[in-house]
């Protein structure tokens, strides 16, 4: 039996060599390209039919998570880098300022609204 299918009906895996569980995701730091903390993954969406990682949601700011926005970064930015036990993203804190932010009122995926967001940091939109 092959590690997929051995993870597949282990439900108590959380990580394996190309899969890891959305519970594992959530709170992973983020850095930037020279390694600085810039903020830590809040959460990622999913698309409900495709299953497909549409954004993760990157809290940045404030002060003992007081004040922080959340900001829709689309997937394509993150690299996972051992070394760091986190995220690395190759933008700078100001494209993450400047760019389109949610708040917790306004979590709305919209296909223009999602080009906005992918536009923002140069990344062609998966579902076009």
């Amino acid at each position: 039996m092959s590690e997929a299918a051995r993870n597949f009906e282990n439900p108590e895996v959380r990580e394996s060599h190309d899969l890891i569980g959305s519970d594992k995701v959530e709170g992973t730091k983020v850095y930037d390209r020279n390694g600085d903390h810039v903020g830590q993954i809040e959460r990622i969406m999913l698309e409900k039919r495709g299953g497909r990682v549409s954004y993760a949601v990157l809290s940045f700011g404030g002060f003992f998570g007081i004040g922080h926005d959340h900001y829709p970064l689309p997937w394509e930015k993150l690299d996972y880098d051992e070394d760091l036990g986190g995220y690395r993203v190759d933008i700078t804190k100001e494209q993450v300022e400047s760019a389109p932010k949610s708040s917790n009122e306004d979590r709305d995926w919209t296909p223009d609204r999602g080009r906005e967001i992918y536009q923002h940091y140069g990344v062609a939109p998966y579902w076009i």
